[in-house]
């Protein structure tokens, strides 16, 4: 996968000037936070408090009864969430974008069910060997290749070889630190939940805010420390093989803080591309899930 975030991530050149990669960053990032503060905000509202159960105390052979009864629901819960998630990413799998592009990072189910740890990883490996991958890297090389980016890595076939080398590095190293370790490690959701309905304006606030808050395993909502901390652990690794002269603390900062913003730019094409396909082709867009099993 990469969904289209990602996928307008690695197509697009980063050699773009410093200023304006600044501003992009600037203020996509502050809309995605206010937006953010805006949905916690109208979600702090807290609970209304249970009544306090009576303390009963069972004989301990029915407390050991009630306790391994309670364990084996809990564990076919799991397995029959399990099932259901298992379920749903078939149904993301088959998701592309005109057809192409990979989408499998997406989902229309809003109540989806939570990932397991190997379905985190089972997604972020679909992504990133799937051959769209290749080609997105092939042809990012090849814009490198005519603007002479990382200039250090020189021309001809060797320099292309480099080039190409790190632009699908770079676009795995992301996939398999935001869309997989960090969401397992910090419980969070990879995938993009499309909001599909409202006013523009708040679709767009929402798809851009996502780069920035994201869904936790747990259903509720918060920072998406897992794709933020994911760009910048991949623009670290990525100074083991960029040229020199394109290494360093500062580039690093500027590269991953870009790429988050490539990121929002892409969520607003998964958020919308349904709508332009049905506007394109008079047709329902392909791409879109069947709805959730039962």
């Amino acid at each position: 996968m990469l969904i289209l975030r990602s996928a307008c991530s690695t197509i697009a050149t980063r050699r773009i000037s410093t200023g304006f990669r600044s501003s992009l960053t600037i203020v996509l990032l502050a809309s995605a936070a206010l937006f953010a503060a805006s949905a916690t905000a109208q979600s702090a509202t807290p609970p209304p408090e249970a009544p306090a159960a009576a303390q009963t105390t069972a004989p301990p052979a029915q407390a050991s009864d009630t306790s391994a009864a309670k364990k084996k629901k809990d564990e076919a819960a799991r397995r029959a969430q399990r099932e259901k998630a298992e379920e749903q990413l078939r149904q993301q799998e088959k998701q592309r974008i005109l057809g192409v592009i990979p989408n499998f990072n997406t989902t229309d189910v809003q109540d989806a069910a939570p990932l397991s740890p190997g379905q985190k990883f089972h997604l972020a490996y679909r992504s990133a060997i799937d051959p769209f991958e290749f080609v997105a890297a092939g042809l990012l090389a090849g814009i490198g290749q005519a603007t002479n980016n990382h200039a250090g890595y020189g021309q001809g076939f060797a320099g292309y070889s480099k080039r190409y080398g790190a632009a699908y590095a770079d676009s795995a190293d992301g996939v398999f630190w935001g869309n997989a370790v960090l969401p397992v490690l910090l419980r969070q959701d990879p995938r993009y939940f499309r909001m599909g309905h409202g006013s523009v304006r708040r679709r767009i606030l929402y798809s851009i805010s996502t780069t920035v808050w994201t869904k936790n395993d747990n259903g509720s909502w918060g920072p998406n420390y897992s794709n933020v901390a994911g760009n910048f652990i991949s623009g670290g690794i990525s100074n083991l093989y960029y040229p020199p002269e394109d290494r360093g603390l500062e580039l690093t900062v500027d590269g991953a803080l870009t790429v988050t913003a490539e990121g929002a730019l892409g969520a607003l094409g998964v958020e919308f591309w349904p709508d332009v396909s049905r506007k394109l082709f008079h047709r329902r867009d392909d791409s879109k899930p069947a709805p959730s099993p039962k």
